[in-house]
């Protein structure tokens, strides 16, 4: 992990970006720094306001405002351990309380809403229609994000959905914008599910929420994955375990279900959105599958051993790409693979997963290949 100190008004925050020794990958950004500055502007405003941080990244933006008692919301479960390792290095502060998810969101009215801006524009026009939901009438919502990775329609979402109220002066290639609530609402709106059909499952149809990857087409990774999903379950024990790992909508798992349907499937995702977009596609298709659904950053500890588990890992955080997630999953599948259990994995060709997974695995085989996917069969003898 690498560390760095935000000197912000009201003093100094050393910070920890979990997952990566990078030097040059802080646990903040510019982005960060602005929304830090207007928040405790915009919350002079008020007397005892009630705030609200939505999807911020390390803790920068929750530990920043403590002293405002902020309620946090993130899609992402990384932020909980994010935030307990930076709470223990400021602990001067008082730490805001576990954040809420999706899965459980905070209910209004907030005076102040602090969010760092999605780089998904179905998402942010959800963020947004949600928060009209349960800002207070005279609220302000402060959204910022690095130039660089702000959606593309951004402005147009903002103008659909909120009022702009100002466009603050960038800043090292950052952005701010206030605005105050808008009417346009969730319901009915219909950017919140999207999806396509599964072809050779009886034309079985998957959805997600916005925050899901690949919700709308199904990815030329997993394209090629799917058939081998099939045959990896087919001739496992009755009742066997079955992970998807960094599920998305759970069409892995899905798959693993049309095969099997005695099959016990667990589906866990970083993302809250993601859970909710599998438990919802799972409910429909097999409401008598015996499964589970967990909202968690790679494998929970307790979650037992697993006899087949089921990859395709995501190559890239934030802005950031690279095989460290993928790594850490590997080390993770590796210690939750039941004795002859099997890892099945696409990944991205030009980031050699063959000499990655022979870390963690002694059997390592290839299925098969695309021009920029290669399918694993991996487990230990």
């Amino acid at each position: 992990m690498t560390t760095a100190k935000l000197i912000y008004a009201a003093g100094t925050l050393t910070l920890n970006r979990p997952g990566t020794g990078d030097p040059t990958l802080r646990a903040w950004d510019a982005a960060d720094e602005l929304l830090l500055a207007a928040g405790r502007e915009a919350a002079s405003g008020f007397t005892e306001p009630r705030v609200l941080i939505v999807d911020d990244q390390y803790g920068a933006l929750s530990l920043g405002l403590s002293d405002f008692s902020p309620v946090v919301v993130a899609d992402s479960a990384s932020l909980l351990a994010a935030l307990d390792e930076n709470a223990s290095l400021n602990p001067s502060l008082i730490a805001p309380g576990g954040p809420h998810s999706w899965i459980n969101p905070p209910e209004g009215p907030f005076d102040l809403v602090v969010m760092r801006i999605p780089r998904q524009a179905d998402y942010l026009g959800w963020l947004l229609r949600w928060l009209n939901g349960v800002m207070a009438d005279a609220g302000v919502l402060l959204a910022g994000g690095m130039i660089k990775h702000l959606p593309a329609r951004s402005v147009e979402v903002f103008a659909d959905v909120v009022g702009t109220e100002q466009v603050l002066p960038a800043r090292k290639k950052a952005r701010v914008i206030r605005c105050r609530k808008g009417s346009a609402l969730l319901g009915g709106w219909p950017g919140t599910w999207k999806g396509y059909q599964l072809t050779g499952q009886r034309d079985r149809k998957v959805e997600a929420l916005p925050a899901v990857f690949a919700r709308e087409k199904l990815d030329i990774g997993t394209r090629l994955l799917l058939p081998h999903v099939a045959a990896v379950v087919r001739h496992a024990e009755p009742g066997a375990r079955v992970l998807d790992l960094a599920c998305g909508n759970g069409v892995l798992g899905l798959t693993a279900l049309a095969e099997r349907q005695d099959l016990q499937v667990c589906f866990n995702d970083v993302s809250s959105q993601a859970v909710l977009s599998t438990s919802h596609n799972v409910e429909r298709a097999f409401p008598e599958a015996e499964v589970a659904f967990v909202h968690a950053d790679g494998i929970e500890p307790g979650q037992g051993r697993f006899d087949r588990i089921l990859l395709n890992p995501p190559f890239h955080e934030g802005g950031v790409v690279g095989d460290h997630i993928a790594l850490r999953l590997f080390g993770q599948a590796a210690q939750h693979l039941a004795p002859g259990g099997a890892l099945l994995m696409v990944g991205n060709r030009h980031l050699g997963y063959h000499r990655s997974l022979r870390r963690y695995f002694s059997s390592v085989n290839q299925l098969d290949a695309s021009p920029k996917f290669v399918v694993f069969r991996a487990g230990n003898r």
